[in-house]
């Protein structure tokens, strides 16, 4: 027979069908060992030859400060413990229930799940990889390896350890797995940092021989992992400890649902001490009740802050030289504005006032009166330049912006109801640097917690101090903390502190519920600064909801308590 140029080509296409294959298959093989099988080879595939293993880095650490002398104190740093994981395919199916039985006598009730669940993981015939427990001591460790248990494994492994336990778990975060089983930073500090504290993981690829050693390996089979970056935090240890305590009793006394502090630097917007209750261990996260616990609410949870705000509407007014802390008004005890009123506090009304009286008696008549004057254009500009409605910039993981939105509608209710803190929302920390703008000359500077940066290289990123915004005049700056100290030395006089002024103001503001406010629930707010002549410290404290009516009797004991411990820290000297 004689074969045809037909016969030739369905032969040749055949061939190459053949090579197709050939190459699909391995490329499929590439695929399943580079990526299906790609975690057994990352995760302690030590029985096999052909091995991939990861170089975990060292997480970097995080450092509290003593603000006055610039010791340091840890607040996370890495602590070593170890992880049990099994191959299920080394244990013989006679040695299971023995095995089980083995491990779940080492690893006690304080590690193991139970007998139910190691059996179900040592039990996969065909795994290579299921780990058993976490963070077990060396000592287990050691009996576990002394047991000699086919197909049990240890290895040292450095979990995140916070040595001061719940302090300041909503700042810190924690460190948790991903989906992958990867550690990873969470919220806080952990979270917002993730990229510098976590560093780069390097690796070893190669080959191991018949005795376990290394061999082919070169200096292109292995790239070093690049330890992760410490934080100087500038949060001062001991106020962190006095303010969160002093927050805590506060929140217990008052059964308030939740509590918020910050104190600052007004000068340059660094953060002492920020708390926020409730919290959590950052050790034992896993164990709150409820995981809004790992929100911080200073930055977090935007509200009405009420009449604290009437302290930006007279920023306002005196920084366009429309009035004067002696400018007077007459109180009409009521205003209607597109179909809504406006009433004082218990329906009072009173006559003819100073705009120093409108702060000292919380007057809303008074702060519209201020607002209208003004404008709504006007007033919306300067809270927008106060730093509300937008994200303070503070390096935290999960921030709110607030809401302002209201205040660039048309109607005149809208600034109006602005001007006492209605109908607009801010977080603490944003009512903390825009005290701290009134209390430093006018300067709105973003806030930060932490000092430094410190690579394993040497490199040292410092902080640079931002003025975002030059908001008020200084002369403003200084008219406005007069008419606060008024306030303070005149109507709240348990904020007093002996030997210094003290500028503030409350705000106990009806929280909104189904288009209305409500007549019980309220949330209290004290926002000021000390000393007044030269302002060291600016401090917010906020509760949600406490069983008190005013926040005089709520948030102003607080801030008096803190500020006064504050001062005499610093020994800052005497100005009266």
């Amino acid at each position: 027979m004689v074969k045809t140029h037909k016969d030739n080509g369905a032969r040749l296409g055949a061939v190459a069908l053949g090579f197709l294959a050939l190459a699909l298959i391995i490329v499929a093989r590439f695929f399943w060992l580079q990526v299906v099988e790609h975690d057994y080879y990352v995760l302690f595939a030590e029985n096999t030859h052909e091995i991939y293993q990861k170089l975990h880095p060292e997480r970097g650490s995080m450092w509290w400060q003593d603000t006055r002398t610039k010791e340091q104190f840890p607040a996370a740093i890495n602590k070593e413990f170890y992880l049990v994981y099994a191959v299920p395919r080394e244990i013989p199916p006679s040695d299971l229930a023995s095995t089980t039985a083995k491990v779940m006598t080492i690893l006690g009730a304080g590690y193991a799940s139970s007998t139910e669940i190691i059996t179900s993981k040592l039990g996969q015939a065909n795994s290579k990889y299921t780990p058993l427990a976490k963070k077990v001591s060396q000592d287990v460790a050691n009996q576990l390896k002394a047991a000699g248990l086919k197909g049990i494994y240890t290895t040292a492994q450095a979990f995140r350890f916070y040595p001061e336990d719940g302090l300041a778990g909503n700042v810190l975060g924690f460190v948790g797995s991903d989906s992958q089983g990867n550690l990873v930073g969470r919220y806080g500090l952990e979270g917002y940092f993730e990229g510098q504290l976590a560093g780069a993981p390097g690796f070893v690829a190669g080959e191991k021989g018949a005795l376990g050693s290394w061999i082919t390996l070169g200096a292109k089979s292995s790239v070093a992992a690049r330890n992760g970056a410490d934080l100087v935090l500038t949060i001062d240890r001991t106020l962190e400890f006095k303010a969160c305590e002093r927050l805590r009793q506060g929140m217990e006394e008052y059964k308030a649902k939740s509590g918020a502090l910050v104190l600052m630097n007004p000068d340059t917007g660094a953060i002492l001490a920020l708390c926020s209750m409730p919290d959590f261990d950052p050790n034992n996260y896993s164990k709150v009740a409820d995981a809004n616990a790992y929100n911080n609410t200073t930055i977090f949870t935007p509200y009405e802050p009420g009449s604290v705000f009437k302290g930006i509407t007279m920023a306002a007014g005196l920084d366009l030289n429309l009035i004067t802390p002696a400018t007077t008004y007459t109180d009409p005890c009521e205003l209607v504005l597109n179909g809504y009123h406006i009433r004082n506090a218990e329906l009072k009304c009173y006559q003819k006032q100073t705009m120093t009286q409108v702060l000292e008696k919380s007057i809303n008549t008074g702060a519209a009166w201020v607002e209208d004057k003004v404008g709504n254009e006007n007033f919306f500009s300067y809270v927008d330049k106060f730093g509300f409605g937008q994200k303070s910039g503070v390096t935290l993981a999960t921030e709110a912006p607030g809401d302002i939105s209201s205040l660039a509608k048309s109607g005149k209710i809208f600034g109006a109801n602005g001007s006492f803190g209605q109908g607009i929302t801010a977080t603490p920390i944003q009512l903390a640097a825009a005290y701290g703008a009134i209390a430093n000359g006018g300067k709105l500077m973003k806030p930060y917690v932490v000092d430094n940066v410190l690579y394993p290289n040497g490199r040292k990123d410092r902080t640079d101090l931002k003025m975002t915004e030059q908001v008020i005049s200084e002369r403003a700056s200084k008219l406005l903390t007069g008419m606060l100290v008024s306030v303070v030395e005149n109507h709240y006089h348990s904020a007093k502190i002996p030997g210094f002024y003290v500028a503030g103001k409350t705000g106990t503001a009806q929280i909104p519920e189904h288009g209305r406010y409500s007549s019980e629930r309220t949330n209290h707010t004290f926002a000021g600064f000390a000393p007044a002549s030269h302002p060291r410290f600016v401090l917010v404290v906020k509760y949600e909801e406490p069983a008190r009516q005013w926040a005089e009797s709520t948030a102003l004991p607080v801030f008096k308590d803190v500020m006064q411990f504050a001062l005499g820290y610093y020994g800052v000297p005497n100005e009266r």
